[in-house]
């Protein structure tokens, strides 16, 4: 007889918490809406777990990861829509249609017949999927559901691909400080009008993804990054408040301050 694969056990397995007389309650009660925030808290383990180079986790988090496209799968299937072979089946023909210098033909030296463009494949799948009488836009498929960071970078990176962008550093460098500047404006008014500084801070938060866009990196992980690092200074600050037999409310903005730049002066030293 011949062995399970592990994969079709943990279909097997997923069908079974589903099943209507036997399953688990918990399972049983669940939609394509309901598992949606465990999604995304399984995918930022993932990334945390990857970041932390705990590469135990990163399998146990990357298992978390595949048992929720499982249970989208069976969703699919007890609705007669897709299920977990269709999933696989969409990913391998869109990697192969993506990659027609990869996997399309080749000459007799080896060499692809057709140059990389995925751009121009995407806009065609774009095109395909648009109903006859709706304009096709350039940011069609660009998720509403993404963070603001990773969606602003999206937009930006698609509308670069068709030469709308700035081909230097220096007119992005001044847009940010144009945007701080309408920021400072607005914030400054006798009367504060605060839907007029939230507008201008979005649009300098923009700025700033395009400045980091153009720099080449990821505003995403460089915040997160920033996060990390300003948490693990201000744990320090906290820890030698509590050294002196003080705490946060019984400083003075100056004392923190102080504490704040030796914290940073400890850092310097250790990595000399």
């Amino acid at each position: 007889m011949k062995k399970m694969s592990r994969m079709q056990e943990l279909l097997e397995i997923m069908a079974t918490l589903r099943d209507p007389n036997n399953g688990c309650p918990w399972d049983k009660k669940q939609t394509f809406d309901s598992i949606i925030p465990y999604t995304i808290e399984e995918t930022f383990e993932t990334v945390d777990a990857i970041e932390r180079q705990d590469w135990a986790d990163v399998r146990d988090e990357l298992g978390d990861l595949l048992f929720q496209i499982v249970f989208y799968s069976q969703l699919g299937k007890e609705q007669g829509d897709f299920d977990f072979d269709d999933v696989v089946g969409a990913i391998c023909d869109k990697l192969v249609r993506r990659h027609p210098h990869v996997f399309g033909e080749k000459d007799a030296d080896g060499n692809p017949l057709q140059e990389a463009d995925w751009e121009g494949i995407k806009a065609q799948e774009r095109a395909k999927k648009a109903a006859p009488d709706v304009a096709v836009s350039l940011l069609d498929d660009v998720p509403t559901a993404l963070p603001a960071l990773g969606r602003a970078t999206k937009i930006q990176k698609r509308c670069a691909s068709v030469g709308f962008d700035w081909d230097a550093i220096g007119p992005v460098a001044e847009k940010v400080q144009e945007e701080l500047e309408e920021v400072m404006e607005e914030a400054l008014m006798v009367d504060v009008n605060q839907a007029r500084v939230d507008e201008e801070v979005g649009d300098l938060l923009f700025a700033v993804v395009n400045l980091a866009r153009h720099v080449g990196t990821n505003p995403e992980s460089a915040l997160r990054k920033a996060n990390l690092k300003f948490e693990k200074r201000f744990r320090q600050i906290e820890m030698k408040l509590r050294e002196n037999g003080k705490n946060l409310q019984e400083s003075q903005t100056d004392e923190l301050e102080n504490l704040w730049q030796q914290v940073k002066r400890d850092e310097g030293n250790k990595a000399m």
